[in-house]
């Protein structure tokens, strides 16, 4: 187990001395919580639908100041000092606030039923802690409540979460489940919620909520180790109030009143109070479902039959090492924190979202039978398609195929036909641009993974890549690109649907249908439409053909022609075709010139100041966000590899720790973890779907990743140092490699990719037209 703040080192130096352990050990669930990174630290199993942590504030409920949103993303900041309780689900690295369903709080005392303020603690009940009393490993948080004086333990299975609360020397202790807890953005809306006592030890409960995704169900079965003494009833919404016929601020005895057992409402908070708690523990479990309260009590009693908190937590923590074991890495104590808890945190999504007896909320609202598959939600695909989900298709390549079929039943069950685009809990927010589905599934599909139904990904393909009620499609097709007088964020929208054409395109022409595919790979070349000669960047222009005026490469506006970045960033997303646009800019001397132009001229905060999401810079590069993620991989592309290598170099050392700061910005559902576990072995995925990886410059000695197919694939940097950053040459599988890159059958095939490294950078190495990376034309 990793303990917070200075015991991590120690912690982790002393375990692995003492005994022969998984690597388990090198992660860090700590690591992301605190600048930007929007991670939390709590109990979550690989694709949980339970992700059970601490909340330290929330912004809405008038504990923070407004501004303080974005910050608290996943209910958690390790700035924060005070704990409000423990909730069941979590974003893991996300830029928007939603969940934070079923809040519960241990207490002893005094019960309050508000939660307080971070400035004034007291007046709520909410508790300080401290991180020194605070510890965190895979499946399993614990911290120590110094108002209560109570230990709190949590731990997790797939849909189930399980608490420990020692009450130490108290005589009674209490449970608070609050309805009305939420991680929101704006609306911090409860439609309505139910809670339901059915035996001394037993609960159910329900909620609606209207937060980023609208009218949102969620059910939960609780039930605790011993009988509740007292239970009381609350409803805070204008004192409207049902219990039976009960009215207002109501306290029952379950034993006296057994009648009276159930409140509906939208502000509902219940407190059970339990006697003789100084003997042992008390256990909670809370069993979730989104479907009824018999599924939720159904996979609490399924997957957690009995009190063992114990065995549950270790099941949990070896779930985490066959995962984790997969991956065998030689570095330092830091490389291999850093390393390890990007896999951890690249492994929690997306999640289940199917109860035991395999029923799962559609899209269209309805409950459906998934018996056949498993069915997953949380695709955050603006995001994820870059590197996450490549990594998957090595990881754990049958949920990939679990995965994809959950994409075409979203497309079957949706109104508007479909493929995700951002969705959750059965739910599509339209969040992002692209219809990068089409690229999770086509990169699949080419690297083999087909257990689903070809056929209707094929018809789903085409109909999302056409569907006229979708971002400006028509006119796309119409013009060749989205006019900025039909949509904001043109240019982004444009250039990314012609990477997403291209991905369709390869995998029609793998299916043998070269005519569509030709129609496709020529859509894929759109970008070239909003490319403007004489400013010689990626540029904004209406329907009549009139660039935007008042044209500014460095600002990022909000509505303006750019998603979440500006000109200078995303100029260089041509990811399919970066021949192209080499020739576009000018060359390969000036291609170089303009990437390192990005890299070297000061980004002000004037400039991005509508956009909290461009963080991490270095001059313009923005890693904290994914339009900049692929950019120091295009030196290869210009027959100059060594300055890729010297960047990638550059962005691990100045933007990536072992700390709870030290991710550059949020992860994004796993995306920027993704991106460091690549960039580590030293390649990278800067097109998914042309099945070749970028070489950057490894940054670990040695990486062995054992694949599904019983072979494993390993890179090996002789001489990696600090002063050896450069490739002089690589050999696969002893033989020299002259390209500048690799591919998927290279890595599937298994083998051993050998990088000699030096101080001094070969620049002939890769240099060869033909030793660089593959771009459209060569699939023409």
């Amino acid at each position: 187990m990793i303990a917070a703040a200075g015991a991590i080192l120690t912690a982790t130096v002393v375990q692995s001395a003492t005994a022969k352990t998984n690597n388990t050990q090198w992660v860090d669930p700590f690591i992301g919580t605190g600048g930007d990174g929007h991670l939390f630290p709590g109990a979550v199993v690989p694709f949980g639908m339970v992700q059970l942590s601490p909340d330290t504030d929330n912004p809405m409920r008038g504990v923070s100041p407004q501004a303080d949103i974005y910050k608290r993303c996943a209910g958690y900041h390790y700035d924060d000092e005070t704990i409000m309780g423990f909730s069941h689900t979590h974003f893991s690295g996300t830029g928007h606030s939603d969940l934070g369903d079923l809040l519960i709080m241990p207490i002893t005392g005094e019960v309050k039923t508000s939660p307080g303020t971070a400035t004034d603690p007291d007046s709520g009940y909410r508790s300080r802690f401290s991180h020194d009393a605070e510890w965190a490993s895979p499946g399993y948080y614990a911290v120590e409540l110094k108002d209560y004086n109570i230990k709190a333990e949590l731990t997790a299975t797939t849909r189930v979460g399980m608490h420990r609360y020692d009450f130490k020397d108290a005589e009674q202790g209490h449970v608070l489940i609050d309805l009305t807890s939420a991680i929101y953005n704006f609306k911090n809306k409860v439609l309505w919620s139910e809670i339901r006592q059915i035996d001394d030890r037993t609960l159910v409960a329900y909620r609606a909520t209207n937060g980023w995704a609208e009218n949102r169900p969620m059910y939960f079965a609780i039930q605790f180790s011993q009988p509740i003494s007292n239970a009381e009833f609350i409803n805070e919404d204008n004192n409207r109030y049902r219990c039976m016929g009960c009215i207002g601020k109501t306290k029952h005895s379950t034993i006296e009143n057994k009648a009276v057992r159930k409140a509906a409402g939208k502000a509902l908070k219940f407190v059970a109070s339990f006697d003789n708690v100084k003997q042992n523990p008390l256990i909670v479990k809370v069993g979730l479902s989104a479907v009824s309260r018999k599924n939720a009590l159904e996979n609490l009693t399924t997957e957690v039959p009995d009190w063992d908190f114990d065995k549950v937590r270790a099941a949990a923590s070896q779930q985490w090492a066959n995962y984790l074991d997969k991956v065998q890495v030689e570095g330092s104590v830091s490389q291999k924190r850093q390393f390890y808890t990007a896999l951890y945190h690249a492994l929690q999504a997306p999640n289940i979202y199917q109860d035991v007896n395999g029923q799962y909320l559609g899209v269209d609202g309805e409950i459906h039978d998934g018996k056949s598959f498993e069915h997953y939600t949380l695709f955050s695909l603006w995001d994820t398609y870059r590197a996450l989900h490549p990594l998957l298709t090595y990881i754990d390549p049958e949920r990939v195929s679990g995965m994809v079929q959950s994409m075409l039943v979203h497309y079957q069950q949706s109104y508007e036909k479909m493929l995700p685009v951002w969705s959750f809990h059965g739910h599509e927010t339209w969040t992002m641009i692209g219809y990068h589905a089409v690229s999770v599934i086509a990169d699949a599909y080419l690297k083999g993974i087909r257990n689903y139904d070809v056929d209707l990904a094929l018809e789903a393909i085409r109909n999302t890549a056409n569907n006229p009620v979708y971002d400006a499609i028509p006119e796309y097709k119409k013009y060749g690109y989205v006019p900025r007088d039909v949509l904001p964020e043109s240019v982004s929208i444009t250039l990314e649907y012609a990477y997403d054409d291209f991905a369709i395109a390869q995998m029609l022409k793998a299916l043998g249908k070269q005519q569509e595919a030709d129609q496709y790979f020529a859509r894929a070349l759109n970008y070239r439409n909003v490319f403007d000669k004489e400013t010689s960047y990626m540029r904004g222009k209406d329907s009549q053909g009139v660039w935007e005026p008042d044209f500014n490469p460095m600002e990022a506006k909000y509505m303006g022609s750019y998603t979440e970045g500006n000109a200078k960033q995303y100029s260089f997303y041509v990811p399919h075709d970066v021949a192209g646009l080499i020739a576009l800019m000018g060359g390969d001397d000036a291609f170089e010139n303009r990437i390192d132009a990005l890299f070297d001229t000061h980004l002000s905060a004037e400039m991005i100041k509508e956009h909290e999401d461009i963080a991490g810079l270095i001059g313009n590069y923005a890693h904290g966000n994914e339009p900049s993620h692929h950019i120091a991989y295009l030196y290869n592309y210009a027959g100059k590899p060594w300055r890729t290598q010297e960047r990638i170099r550059q962005i691990m050392d100045t933007l990536s720790s072992d700390k709870p700061d030290g991710l550059a910005g949020n992860d994004d559902v796993g995306q920027m973890s993704a991106w460091y576990i690549f960039s580590a072995m030293g390649f990278y995925p800067v097109a998914p779907g042309d099945l070749s990886y970028a070489i950057g410059a490894p940054q670990v000695p040695k990486v062995t990743l054992t694949l599904a197919n019983g072979k494993q694939f390993t890179t090996v940097a002789k001489g990696l140092s600090e002063a050896n950053k450069y490739i002089v040459n690589a050999t696969l599988n002893g033989q020299p490699l002259l390209r500048s890159y690799i591919t998927h059958d290279d890595i599937q095939n298994g083998g051993t990719l050998e990088y000699e490294m030096g101080d001094k950078p070969n620049k002939t190495w890769g240099k060869a037209i033909e030793a660089r990376p593959p771009s459209l034309s060569e699939y023409q």
